[in-house]
């Protein structure tokens, strides 16, 4: 048993015609999907826009309505940043499950002793629970927008239909259940970008808010925290288990080269779509919520958007939170089955995940827990979580042990260590800001 310079712990690594040749034997998985690299691009598309998800969850939704509210047009900037930064975050997890053909989860759980697997799992989990908490308690908010039905009951609700959509994976496969997150993703898109039909953001305006600039300490703050909670842990635990489940593993030659390039671009489509919704809530925040009182919660803001831009828009916007709450929890289960399954070798199906971690939301939402006070709790457990994805991440990618030919470059990886520490001091930041 050697230390493993890719993640600091102890483990033997496999030599690198072994790591690009052979997946690890032990547990393959049974929602593999046979060898797919030939056909046409759209044909390989697909796992991105499941991850992509995450980026466009209610916490997203309340942190980019603020921001334009506040601030109009002045952290337009921020946002395009975040969605590079996501980019290249994704693509690296994408790039190591189609390389090595295991989980980020699954190959850290191969180098792990088993006091440290059982101490990530906890750690992964309890991010998870907080995720999903999260995105329950949007999709909750957004049934009592339309239809004023009890939070619990619209929890409740969110999970039922969660599990739906789950059990389409479990029946029809990956690929159905891609299609059906990328048409929530359509969804979100329509629901959220509605308003600026009715307004249109100011041309001026906008490339003036692409220029990196502040206004006072609290845009510097709020800024902080749209870039700092870009990163989703449970989404770079999922991307790497949805690309191999989807594509399999094709070990060396130009199949996996063109995969590889494949997968840049569904990496690149899909973030760019979660990108464009999160800017155009800012600018719908901008144009119609500016200096409105109230737009720091998510029921203010709808209140404000319909009082400013009529009742219609004001609609589309809580069927795009809906589906942002229902396809954020679906797939937070998937993310957290991953987890344990490459971390503890125990196969728990998402349906029953999903019914256990629904029990802790509607229960908060049935004692009358604050909503937005537990979406700002949520991030924060969540702040917690991102290090130990992002750093392992980093360091697996550029082991040419683990990766052969394919691990990150100099440069590149020079990038993607500047992007870790930035992500991870402003999380950092965030925690001692909030919990002072």
């Amino acid at each position: 048993m050697s230390a493993d310079p890719a993640v600091g712990l102890g483990t033997d690594a496999p030599a690198p015609e072994a790591a690009s040749a052979v997946p690890s034997p032990a547990r393959p998985s049974p929602r593999r999907r046979p060898i797919r690299a030939r056909g046409g691009l759209l044909h390989l598309l697909g796992p991105a826009f499941v991850a992509s998800i995450a980026y466009v969850d209610p916490g997203n939704v309340a942190a980019n309505l603020t921001a334009g509210s506040r601030y109009g047009y002045l952290l337009l900037w921020v946002l395009v940043a975040a969605d590079v930064i996501a980019v290249l975050v994704q693509y690296q997890s994408a790039r190591l499950g189609l390389v090595t053909g295991r989980s980020l989860p699954e190959v850290l759980g191969d180098r792990m002793p088993r006091g440290g697997r059982l101490a990530f799992w906890v750690q992964a989990e309890v991010v998870a629970g907080a995720t999903d908490l999260a995105e329950v308690v949007g999709g909750a908010l957004a049934l009592q927008l339309l239809f004023g039905l009890p939070l619990a009951l619209g929890g409740l609700i969110v999970g039922v239909v969660s599990l739906v959509l789950l059990a389409t994976q479990d029946r029809y496969g990956q690929r159905r259940f891609e299609l059906v997150v990328a048409s929530l993703l359509a969804v979100i898109g329509l629901g959220f970008l509605a308003g600026l039909a009715v307004r249109p953001p100011d041309a001026a305006g906008v490339l003036h808010g692409l220029v990196p600039h502040f206004a006072g300490t609290d845009s510097v703050l709020l800024a902080a925290s749209m870039l700092g909670a870009t990163v989703m842990p449970h989404a770079i635990y999922a991307h790497s288990a949805l690309a191999r489940d989807r594509h399999g593993h094709l070990g060396t030659g130009a199949a996996r080269t063109r995969l590889l390039r494949a997968t840049r671009w569904d990496v690149g489509g899909a973030l760019a779509a979660a990108g464009v919704v999160n800017i155009g809530l800012l600018l719908l925040a901008a144009t119609g919520l500016r200096h409105v009182p109230g737009t720091d919660s998510i029921p203010g803001a709808h209140a404000a958007i319909v009082a400013s831009l009529g009742t219609a828009v004001g609609l589309a916007f809580a069927v795009g939170l809906l589906a942002s709450g229902l396809a954020s929890t679906s797939v937070g289960a998937y993310a957290g089955s991953v987890v344990m399954d490459g971390l503890l070798h125990r196969r728990v199906p998402p349906l029953v995940r999903r019914t256990v971690t629904l029990v802790p939301a509607v229960v908060l939402l049935a004692l009358g827990a604050d909503p937005t006070w537990t979406l700002v709790v949520s991030q924060v457990v969540l702040s917690f979580g991102i290090p130990f994805a992002l750093v392992p991440l980093v360091r697996l990618t550029r082991d040419p042990r683990l990766m052969g030919a394919e691990r990150t470059g100099p440069w590149p990886n020079a990038v993607l260590v500047g992007v870790v520490a930035l992500v991870v001091a402003l999380n950092v930041a965030l925690l001692v800001l909030l919990l002072r």
